[in-house]
């Protein structure tokens, strides 16, 4: 059997023999712009049921039906591994969500911050970019995009078991150094492009289960550190070893 070129988030349960709708936007792109016809196969995931080869049943302009054929790919979690970070340029935000996928963070909670430069978020728009980096990235799971919040309100409710790690720019020169267990849970926070203030950067330093680290020699931009930070810690605690 043909193995599918094309993979698709759906929210609906799958399993042999599920039948599965696709909407009109997925029809137009699997029947229009693809082309695909009766009987073409279809990678299908929902984040719970791993990944299964489907095939079309029904094609039509504004909607159609999959049959689930096989399994191909059990639900692959990721590492219990939170990314944080202040919003940026628009474009750039994207881009750390993007990456923030195919690094494999569980989930991504943007934060607002003294000196954030976008004071609001698309939550829904950032979330269907993090579910088509997953379609891209052959990931199974999709992480969830949190509605943006405070710094202040985060680290009020920070979980005490969970470890912080602060990519610090006061430490610049220095040489990156992680260590801990793995299968701890940890987070990642990145800051603003205009760094934290006196008072947060006060604050970080007095939680218990802030981890402060080195991004190396170089001061890098906010969307760089966030995949310079991820790399490092899935190197060094994730799930690549």
């Amino acid at each position: 059997m043909t193995e599918a070129k094309i993979r698709l988030y759906v929210d609906q349960p799958l399993g042999a023999g599920q039948a599965v709708a696709v909407n009109a936007d997925q029809a137009n792109y699997l029947f229009n712009v693809m082309r695909l016809g009766k009987g073409a196969p279809v990678a299908l995931f929902n984040g719970r049921d791993g990944e299964w080869l489907a095939l079309v049943e029904q094609a039509g302009k504004r909607g159609g039906i999959l049959i689930c054929d096989r399994q191909t790919a059990p639900l692959r979690l990721p590492p219990d591994l939170w990314l944080i970070f202040a919003p940026i340029k628009k474009a750039r935000t994207d881009f750390i969500v993007e990456k923030a996928v195919e690094l494999g963070a569980a989930r991504i909670l943007p934060v607002q911050t003294r000196h954030t430069n976008s004071e609001r978020i698309r939550q829904d728009r950032l979330q269907a970019h993090a579910l088509e980096a997953a379609e891209q990235c052959g990931a199974t799971f999709v992480p969830e995009v949190a509605d943006l919040v405070s710094l202040d309100r985060l680290l009020a409710t920070f979980p005490a078991d969970r470890k912080l790690l602060w990519c610090d720019e006061a430490m610049v020169g220095q040489a990156p150094a992680l260590s801990g267990a793995r299968g701890q849970a940890w987070a990642i926070l990145i800051g603003p492009e205009g760094g934290f203030s006196a008072d947060e950067q006060a604050r970080l330093r007095a939680l218990p289960q802030v981890v402060p680290l080195a991004l190396g020699p170089r001061i890098l931009r906010a969307d760089t550190a966030a995949v310079a930070a991820l790399t490092l810690w899935q190197a060094a605690l994730g799930d690549w070893a």
